[in-house]
């Protein structure tokens, strides 16, 4: 996990995240992806790990305007999940750039121990322009599904 001058407690792996999440109780996922991608390309299925994913947009579609109240939310839906301000709480997007932000702001909501899960739910574009096949959660191997 590495932290270089972020934000934010640092950077990790989607399989990094994944094992904190399999070995560590108090851990938490929130994607911060918008409802039509959650419906669309799918999810993190923990199920396996007796977890969930906390959903909460950072952007909303079609605006892609930021959720002003982004960290009160989460933070709040955190809290009564049991997650406290130590708990390690991991970020995740479509390739890892709006989970930076999002970690940055329950970071400065007064959460100590925000990651990033770089390369997101589906990694950046490939040579042909699709998403899912050379890097993050899905190109991983990690556990997802489809509504």
């Amino acid at each position: 996990m590495s932290s270089s001058n972020r934000p934010y407690a640092g950077d990790v792996t989607p399989k990094d995240a994944w094992t904190a999440l399999e070995t560590e109780p108090a851990t938490a996922l929130v994607d911060v992806r918008t409802v039509a991608e959650w419906s669309f390309v799918g999810v993190p299925d923990l199920g396996g790990l007796g977890k969930s994913p906390l959903f909460q947009e950072w952007q909303s579609y079609p605006t892609m305007q930021v959720d002003p109240s982004f960290a009160d939310r989460v933070a709040g839906a955190l809290g009564a999940a049991g997650v406290t301000a130590e708990t390690p709480v991991f970020f995740l997007c479509r390739s890892g750039a709006r989970s930076q932000a999002a970690a940055a702001a329950l970071t400065a909501r007064g959460f100590a121990r925000c990651f990033n899960i770089v390369g997101g739910f589906e990694g950046p574009l490939d040579s042909s322009r699709h998403r899912g096949g050379s890097s993050g959660w899905k190109a991983d191997g990690l556990p997802w599904m489809q509504s």
